[in-house]
């Protein structure tokens, strides 16, 4: 059993879908950020780093938090989603990190000042606008010679899908990125990935 330590977030849904894609049985523990939930003495316990998503795996007392190593543990514990071969590992960990240190940071900065900045900084606004339409340039192009981001779906896929599928939040389109919008609507017609993505709603 893993308690899964989340809210409603892009880092909150990646470890769900994961869970449900391997079958593992979890119970959900809100953590709601929008209460700083996160910064109580029992989370900062569990994360010292006051951030979700964070495990606990009750089968062998291992807390995990960061969502891409929550991804790998998973991964790891259960030999699937994440290749045992060098070459296919580490395609698929590039991808992770590549969600890790850019997808994920340069879009939430495109949120934070989009919809919750108490002021409308235009240039803070262009900024990340454009990089978050360069990396949906770079995640279509890899996906123009591939149906999955590393070969075959894999916990990169897992990592990144739940940013993608905030676009229309994100004031972005994917009208110029056939190929992303391809993968997306691949993905989102997963069960898993409807499960894991409906968490806390």
């Amino acid at each position: 059993m893993i308690d899964l330590y989340a809210y409603i977030t892009p880092n909150g849904r990646k470890p769900a879908i994961m869970l449900e894609e391997v079958e593992l049985p979890y119970t959900v523990k809100k953590v709601d950020i929008s209460k700083g939930e996160q910064f109580s003495p029992e989370f900062v316990a569990i994360n010292p780093n006051s951030k979700i998503p964070a495990i606990i795996d009750l089968d062998t007392n291992i807390t995990v938090f960061e969502s891409g190593a929550i991804l790998i543990y998973l991964a790891e514990k259960t030999g699937k989603f994440l290749p045992s071969d060098t070459a296919g590992r580490m395609q698929v960990i590039e991808w992770l990190m590549f969600q890790m240190a850019s997808v994920g940071p340069m879009f939430g900065q495109l949120g934070h000042f989009r919809r919750y900045a108490k002021e409308q900084i235009p240039y803070a606004i262009a900024r990340y606008e454009k990089e978050t339409l360069r990396l949906f340039e770079v995640l279509n192009s890899q996906l123009e010679k591939h149906e999955f981001i590393a070969e075959d779906y894999s916990i990169a896929d897992m990592a990144t899908y739940p940013w993608v599928a905030a676009y229309e939040y994100l004031g972005v389109t994917l009208d110029e990125h056939p190929h992303l919008k391809r993968w997306m609507e691949t993905l989102q017609n997963r069960p898993a990935v409807q499960k894991g993505m409906a968490i806390l709603r």
